[in-house]
């Protein structure tokens, strides 16, 4: 069914959208929504959901609308839910105020919902309208929707390059290649993730922590490192204080001992046909524990077998104006095309400059068309 939307439906959503956005770092694994409840072209109560366990968007606007509401529209970037989790129906509050009309930017993809809440509101007598801004809802939740669609969070790659294609000279040394600005941009996409993968090889040449520390943010992603043996060093930054995870093919008890003494959660998955971690084992167990969006800082030789394993969705790519030259490392160790049919095409999504850097945001061409 096609709605028609005046220009005050866009923006309240617009506004709607914005609210929604404030949740960019903190709902996980819940999505991000935002809810505007409009009466008589005024504005009369808006919220946005803050974190899981707290209340929804819907109940915010409602309680700052108090009788008011009675008669309103009600402009949510998402379905409101019709199941019990932790909090009670959102669909069943809004039927309760008496709102007069529901505008929902995109259909809920959790099974427990998918136009159930939707239909609860009709039911009652409510005038919906759904797809008002669908586009940005669902850029504003790809990792939620990816995991409700696919079973699998959506898994991007950052990457610090020179314009040469280099991530650090032939030596190891990479700091800094990019400037200040970028690196301070990086942290938003630390910020927004559900967990921060890495493999062996970064932690033993960068000993990085993982942790967002250059932008405000009032919870820490997981830590996950990629260690087949179980090698990584117990006083190795990432794991440090707990809230890390060493995803590993090793089964002997006596060496996962020292680092579940420290705190940190040792996942045993299976062994690919090398010997090497499965990655679609570790792609599942990453949607089964509730991730949504799950970003990769690793060197070439975890990056390119994760792209040849079909495990990227997206690339965050700063590139700095400078040269490195040969002997310098490389992006991606992957195998050696021989011919140009078997390369790994990008949509570019958008190029924006970032202090004397530049980020590109391009996107696996399934999954920019399965899920965005």
């Amino acid at each position: 069914m096609t709605f028609e939307f005046s220009e005050a439906d866009q923006r309240f959503m617009d506004r709607a959208l914005t609210l929604a956005a404030r949740g960019l770092y903190s709902t996980m694994p819940n999505p991000r929504v935002g809810c505007v409840l409009v009466k008589g072209g005024e504005v009369v109560g808006e919220g946005w959901h803050e974190r899981a366990g707290s209340p929804h968007a819907e109940v915010h606007a409602l309680r700052d609308a108090g009788a008011a509401a009675r008669g309103a529209t009600a402009y949510v970037t998402l379905e409101p839910c019709s199941h019990t989790g932790r909090t009670p129906p959102c669909a069943d509050a809004l039927v309760k105020a008496g709102v007069a009309r529901v505008v929902a930017a995109l259909q809920d993809p959790n099974p427990l919902v998918a136009g159930q809440g939707l239909a609860r509101l009709r039911d009652a007598g409510i005038a919906v309208a759904v797809g008002l801004r669908e586009a940005q809802a669902r850029e504003l939740n790809i990792g939620f929707i990816s995991r409700m669609t696919r079973a699998r969070p959506w898994i991007r790659s950052k990457i610090a390059m020179s314009l040469d294609g280099r991530t650090a000279l032939g030596n190891g040394v990479s700091q800094w290649i990019t400037g200040t600005e970028a690196r301070t941009d990086a942290h938003r996409w630390r910020a927004r993730s559900c967990a921060m993968l890495t493999g062996l090889g970064t932690v033993r040449k960068d000993d990085p922590a993982l942790t967002v520390r250059l932008v405000e943010s009032a919870r820490q992603p997981i830590r996950i490192v990629v260690d087949n043996h179980l090698e990584t060093p117990l006083d190795a930054r990432v794991l440090a204080g707990g809230n890390a995870w060493l995803f590993t093919v090793c089964e002997d008890v006596a060496r996962a001992r020292p680092y579940q003494d420290c705190g940190v959660e040792v996942v045993v998955l299976p062994a690919s046909a090398n010997g090497r971690l499965d990655f679609s084992a570790m792609v599942r167990v990453l949607g089964e524990r509730g991730l949504n969006e799950v970003t990769v800082e690793a060197g070439s030789r975890l990056n390119g077998p994760l792209l040849e394993a079909g495990v990227f969705d997206e690339f965050v790519f700063y590139v700095a104006p400078t040269l490195l030259g040969e002997g310098a490392a490389g992006v991606m160790a992957i195998q050696p095309l021989t011919d140009l049919s078997q390369r790994f095409d990008l949509d570019v999504i958008s190029v924006t400059p970032v202090g004397r850097d530049w980020r590109i945001v391009a996107r696996n061409k399934t999954s920019s068309g399965g899920v965005a």
